[in-house]
């Protein structure tokens, strides 16, 4: 993973772990220990379905920039359904509370949106390659009347 990757994304993942573990605290105080347990799924959960996602996102603009806006689309819906998937698998439990476990997750994922967000205004990206060749110069198209 080169270094703005990297930067990328230890710049959303800190500020979701952060609140992951004042989401842990404080359900923990709420609703027990399983409360906690709730919370530190839902946290973890997030953590591992957007860092997932960054990584695939960031893979596919590196290698299949035609696809960057399909594959956007497409792990969304993804993501969206392997979350449906968790939750009706987890439906009835009793490991854990469900509701500081959806709070976490809404949370957790917010905050990591919002860091991405922020780390993306604060990136300096080029808008050329700078180490294109200056030798290559671009065709000319249209007439040259």
């Amino acid at each position: 993973m080169p270094s703005n990757d990297a930067r990328n994304l230890l710049q959303t993942a800190a500020p979701t772990a952060a609140v992951g573990v004042i989401a842990v605290a404080v359900s923990g105080a709420v609703a027990g220990g399983k409360g906690a347990l709730g919370a530190a799924v839902g946290t973890v959960l997030a953590l591992v379905f957007m860092g997932v996602g960054l990584y695939v996102l960031q893979w596919t603009a590196k290698t299949l920039p035609q696809l960057f806006q399909a594959m956007g689309l497409m792990l969304y819906a993804a993501q969206l359904l392997l979350l449906l998937i968790f939750v009706a698998l987890f439906k009835g439990t009793s490991l854990f509370d469900p509701k500081t476990f959806a709070i976490a997750l809404v949370i957790a994922t917010v905050v990591w949106m919002a860091a991405q967000a922020r780390a993306h205004l604060k990136a300096k990206i080029f808008y050329i390659d700078p180490d294109a060749q200056k030798s290559e110069k671009p065709e000319k198209t249209g007439s040259t009347s």
